[in-house]
């Protein structure tokens, strides 16, 4: 099952007639609003027309703000204007163009075509907002409460760039658009139909559409081979775990390996340490890292990245019963190492750290993995800020990129003295610390324990920003966000060009 259909876009020079919206930006100032660059394109006195009218209904131009007015003199039913904010000196940031379409987008809804000038502030940043924010989850809807308006169907992109260079910068953004779609499906998609065994096959399905090198290891393998975390969080569910593996090979001599492993709770109860029955529903989110990493090598394959990227996505589900993991129980992880498991809901870092380990094994230069790990994210940096840890100067790459991209990431700290806290009376190291302070960070220092020496690794906590609880904003909707696709496509596509 998908989501509803992103809109199809054209690249056009001049704005031909007979379309039923004509969509701008509109910048905000102390003498009132005016349009944003791209006004160009409109026929002969056809922009002074326009900002008349806006104004005259109390149009702003503050950053998000929706104003339709009749046109006059444009060639179009009506104009939609979205405000930008106050104007500064190197034009709106690709992040404000983004988030200028998504609003755009949803205010669309039942719109046959559309033309837009936001292309011309930022092309690929306009094509990713429109379609993200045309974005709709119903495949489990009946027709009786399917909504009764379609997503905007076709949306006309005003350039002065050349058709020959538009086209590939179009077409990379529609690919980002649908890999962050794909996420957000996978997110969206209810517990009862997503379990551990059908992940795995949406995977598998997803990377040989692509062409990707796919491997499904089941419960017994895991078991006869060590796999101590996945097995034990998983085994207090009627649906066993999984681990899946998704290789992209550029092709390209001497090209920059990258290990990419996301967190795969497919629920999550919290086991026997089960979590209050009050936003409990919202743990269908829990694999949104895997769902990330499953999306991001994808995309790494469509858009021919010269870096060679493999995932590694352990799948579980965290139930209760009379054979789930007990708190006070010791499992061996892959590789050898004992963690003494003090609280069963702390169980996404469990199958990470197999994961992280089995993914060094390969020898990557690099090393990404990335969960909804901790309440304590949320905590610390709220519902859209990543926190991002890891080696130094690897975890300040990834967060400028996170920030570039408009995911926000943040780089956070490792505090020495937390190690301490993860020391357990009868284990290698407990999976909790004794007291709540640093949860977030100290999850962190959990996983560092698993990674190899010598591998540049950054960890992405995305517990808020993977599932968005409130109203939708910008191009970001309710529920699944596909947090952090960007990002890692960000930093593969950095590595690829600078190493």
């Amino acid at each position: 099952m998908t989501s509803t259909s992103r809109p199809e876009f054209v690249i056009a020079a001049t704005p031909a007639s007979g379309a039923d919206v004509l969509v701008l930006g509109l910048y905000s100032g102390d003498d009132g609003p005016r349009l944003a660059p791209g006004a160009e394109f409109l026929t002969d006195g056809a922009d002074a027309s326009i900002l008349r009218g806006l104004t005259s209904v109390g149009a702003t131009g503050k950053a998000g703000e929706v104003t339709r007015i009749p046109a006059d003199g444009a060639g179009v039913r009506s104009v939609l204007a979205v405000g930008l904010g106050s104007p500064v000196e190197d034009g709106p940031s690709a992040e404000t163009v983004r988030r200028a379409a998504g609003v755009a987008a949803r205010a669309l809804e039942g719109t046959e075509s559309a033309i837009t000038t936001l292309s011309a502030l930022d092309l690929a940043a306009a094509v990713e907002g429109f379609a993200l924010g045309a974005y709709r989850f119903t495949s489990y809807r009946s027709a009786a409460s399917a909504p009764k308006k379609t997503p905007v169907g076709t949306v006309v992109l005003l350039t002065a760039a050349p058709a020959e260079r538009a086209q590939p910068v179009v077409d990379a953004a529609v690919a980002t658009a649908e890999s962050v779609a794909l996420a957000r499906d996978l997110v969206n998609t209810p517990p009862n139909a997503l379990y551990p065994a059908e992940f795995a096959d949406r995977a598998r399905a997803a990377g040989e559409a692509a062409g990707l090198a796919v491997e499904v290891f089941d419960e017994q393998y895991l078991a006869a081979n060590g796999y101590g975390g996945i097995v034990g969080v998983g085994q207090g569910s009627s649906r066993p775990p999984r681990l899946v593996r998704l290789t992209y090979t550029s092709g390209v001599p001497g090209a920059k390996k990258v290990a990419l492993v996301g967190k795969g709770v497919t629920f999550d109860t919290g086991g026997i340490s089960i979590k209050p029955a009050a936003g409990m529903d919202h743990m269908t989110s829990d694999m949104g890292g895997a769902a990330a990493v499953v999306a991001t090598v994808v995309l790494a394959a469509r858009l021919g990245l010269q870096v060679d990227v493999t995932a590694t996505v352990p799948m579980a589900e965290n139930m209760p019963s009379a054979t789930a993991q007990r708190p006070g129980d010791v499992l061996t992880q892959y590789g050898g190492k004992t963690v003494e498991v003090l609280n069963t809901d702390a169980e996404g870092r469990l199958i990470l750290a197999d994961a992280i380990v089995r993914a060094c094994e390969d020898g990557p230069d690099y090393l990404i993995d990335t969960a909804t790990l901790t309440g304590a994210q949320m905590v610390a940096l709220g519902n859209r800020t990543p926190g991002v840890m890891g080696t130094e100067a690897f975890r300040d790459r990834v967060a400028a990129l996170s920030r570039a991209v408009g995911e926000n990431g943040w780089a956070m700290p490792f505090p020495e003295e937390l190690r301490a806290d993860l020391e357990s009376r009868v284990a290698d190291l407990a999976n909790v610390g004794p007291t709540r302070w640093g949860g977030m960070l100290l999850a962190g220092v959990f996983l560092q324990q698993f990674v190899a020496d010598g591998v540049e690794w950054a960890h992405v906590d995305v517990a808020g920003p993977a599932f968005n609880t409130g109203a939708p904003w910008g191009y970001t909707p309710k529920g699944g966000t596909g947090v952090p696709v960007r990002t890692i496509i960000a930093v593969l596509s950095d590595i690829a060009a600078n190493g």
